[in-house]
């Protein structure tokens, strides 16, 4: 049996790294390595478990039998280990130098996250903050191993796997450039709604495709002429046009304050969204992340006053 003593900690991180990115490459950039590093960690794992561990193939590198049934062990040790490290370390928000790792909508980043980054800048000014954009079904994955620390947005796949709190509910409405020839009111007839040009945007968070749920109940839907990934092009696209775009209310008043677009109530029913903050329960009584939950939730408390 081969004795721990004699084992360099730093090739499970490695080992970790290859079986979730599938990429030498990728791995290097995850730990800050160079890939002939990366090589070499490998070469000394596979001494170790005198096994290949990955092959080589066109999709990446593919973990063997014996590989993927070390990838749980080896990740739980690694969850242990970063544990017992983090109840090492004491957390006074003046002095730490800790990095944050945070996932947010688009949608998030333009409405509340310069006030979440000005209230860090007086509260812990040498504090870091990484926002991260990732895919709803590896956010999971990512709050358990510590590469993320928290996630939010209206995020319901994830509520029974991680511990979680809600910031707020958010509702929908549409806007589009102030001009004459508007319709009166602060509503939308559904005839009005329909006749217009709209922006979509296709978001990874679930609350943005319950509009067209709502039309398609009714047996209509919306006449689509721009499509865009993402929230941070809309109010270039809208003045400039006299398309329609659909979009949280509070970030619709945020990107409304020169009054240069009208905003509209929708003409039909959406449910509000719940907007929730996640982490992981491995984490749940570390001093940083409960100081930074405790931020981020007083932060967001002021939107329900919007």
């Amino acid at each position: 049996m081969t004795s721990i003593d004699h084992i360099d900690l730093n090739l499970l991180r490695v080992f970790q790294a290859i079986v979730e990115e599938r990429s030498l490459t990728k791995a290097g950039e995850r730990l800050a390595l160079s890939q002939p590093a990366v090589s070499y960690s490998l070469g000394r794992l596979r001494t170790l478990f005198d096994d290949p561990l990955f092959i080589r193939t066109r999709a990446g590198m593919q973990p063997t039998p014996v590989a993927l049934e070390l990838a749980d062990i080896v990740g739980r040790a690694l969850d242990t280990v970063r544990q017992a490290l983090r109840y090492a370390e004491r957390f006074d928000p003046a002095t730490s130098t800790r990095t944050f790792r945070l996932s947010l909508s688009d949608a998030g980043e333009m409405a509340y996250l310069p006030a979440l980054c000005a209230a860090l800048q007086k509260a812990a000014p040498r504090v870091k903050l990484v926002v991260e954009p990732m895919r709803v079904e590896e956010m999971e994955e990512a709050l358990r191993s510590s590469r993320l620390d928290f996630a939010i947005g209206n995020l319901p796949l994830l509520l029974p796997r991680t511990k979680h709190g809600l910031l707020f509910e958010e509702s929908y409405v549409c806007m589009t450039r102030n001009r004459p020839d508007l319709p009166r009111g602060n509503e939308l007839k559904l005839e009005q709604f329909l006749t217009a040009s709209h922006v979509q945007i296709n978001s990874l968070e679930h609350s943005h495709h319950a509009l067209d749920d709502a039309l398609r109940s009714q047996g209509v839907g919306r006449n689509v002429a721009l499509v865009l990934p993402h929230f941070v092009a809309v109010p270039g696209v809208l003045a400039a046009t006299d398309l329609l775009a659909t979009l949280p209310e509070r970030l619709a008043h945020i990107l409304n304050r020169g009054d240069a677009f009208r905003i509209y109530a929708l003409p039909v029913h959406v449910p509000k969204a719940a907007v929730t903050m996640h982490w992981h329960e491995h984490f749940n009584d570390d001093e940083g992340i409960v100081w930074m939950r405790g931020l981020i939730t007083d932060i967001l408390a002021g939107f329900t006053k919007m």
